[in-house]
């Protein structure tokens, strides 16, 4: 059996990382699929319910910020005595994770806070609400709910507060709102893709028993894309208003939260971290033309995931590598 020795003192920023990295992810992916569900349905019933109020609608607003603030309090309540309860508390203190899995666990703080953060901007723009309260209480949706689960972090003897995790959820919200007085639009949009990897056999019980785990767990496989719609930035061109050109990060080699990991006291025979820089075209679905209320909901719901296209990838070592299609 494997034995992680008393030694290997990364072992718990690593479960720590793991542990709300998969949190962070699925912040993004229980309520895209709860509004793929009920915007699926509406589509369908070709209701009006969903469609934008012209002008302030305060029966929606309300609802908006009740149930947000309902939500939020439920899951953080949730996270609390699900998981912290389990350990012991203690006072407020801090850890510096900034160098654990070659950042790849920040570049997932960073997404979660840009789609948590749009999520509320876009019901809040369905409440008729001015652009200054999206912005101010929607966009920082996500850095807020996020920034809380921190500072329990940081009153558990378990972990601490980590300010590279608050740096990354700031960012995200800072690319989303950026964007949003800059250009009034998302010209930039985060993406997310994945691919199996030979090291979740290695440590399935860290990075994934099964595909689905594995998406959520094997930041080898992750890749983090910021994705430009080049018709956005030139809309008198020709250009398709679809086509995106795609920047990469992703890493490799890495199965632990640092370069440290002992089965039975001794160091294992351990794969060469990289981290990886890749140049791909992409697809904005939701400026795909259709006529479907249906397919604009599929569209704009799976529109945070990068679509397979041919990549270029360049390593840390300075390989190069073509894909012809990467996931």
């Amino acid at each position: 059996m494997t034995k992680i020795s008393s030694s290997d003192t990364s072992m718990m920023d690593c479960t720590k990382n793991y542990s709300f990295q998969v949190s962070s992810i699925r912040t993004i992916f229980i309520p895209l699929f709860i509004l793929f569900y009920c915007f699926s349905s509406v589509a369908q019933h070709k209701s009006t319910f969903w469609t934008k109020a012209d002008s302030l609608n305060v029966k929606r607003k309300n609802a908006v910020y009740i149930t947000e603030g309902s939500l939020a309090s439920l899951a953080l309540l949730g996270i609390h005595q699900l998981w912290y309860a389990n350990y012991d508390s203690s006072s407020f203190h801090t850890i510096n994770d900034s160098n654990d899995w070659l950042q790849m666990d920040k570049a997932g703080h960073t997404m979660s806070a840009y789609y948590v953060g749009k999520m509320g901007m876009n019901v809040l723009d369905w409440a008729g609400e001015s652009k200054k309260n999206q912005l101010l209480y929607g966009a920082t949706l996500g850095f807020g709910f996020l920034s809380v689960v921190e500072i329990f972090d940081g009153f558990s003897k378990e972990w601490g507060f980590s300010p590279s995790d608050i740096l990354a959820n700031a960012t995200g919200a800072g690319l989303l709102i950026g964007q949003e007085l800059l250009w009034d639009e998302q010209r930039i949009l985060m993406k997310y893709s994945f691919h199996t990897t030979k090291y979740a056999n290695r440590r399935p019980e860290l990075l994934g028993e099964n595909i689905l785990e594995q998406t959520l767990k094997d930041y080898n496989g992750q890749t983090y894309w910021l994705s430009t719609n080049i018709w956005s930035f030139a809309k008198e061109s020709r250009f398709p208003k679809w086509l995106n050109i795609a920047f990469g990060y992703g890493a490799d080699g890495m199965i632990s939260s640092n370069n440290d990991y002992f089965i039975d006291n001794a160091i294992i025979n351990k794969p060469q971290r990289l981290r990886q820089f890749y140049l791909s075209l992409d697809v904005d679905l939701s400026k795909i033309k259709t006529q479907s209320k249906f397919l604009k909901t599929i569209f704009s719901t799976i529109n945070f995931i990068k679509i397979p296209a041919p990549t270029f990838e360049i390593n840390s070592n300075g390989r190069t590598k073509f894909h012809m299609l990467y996931f």
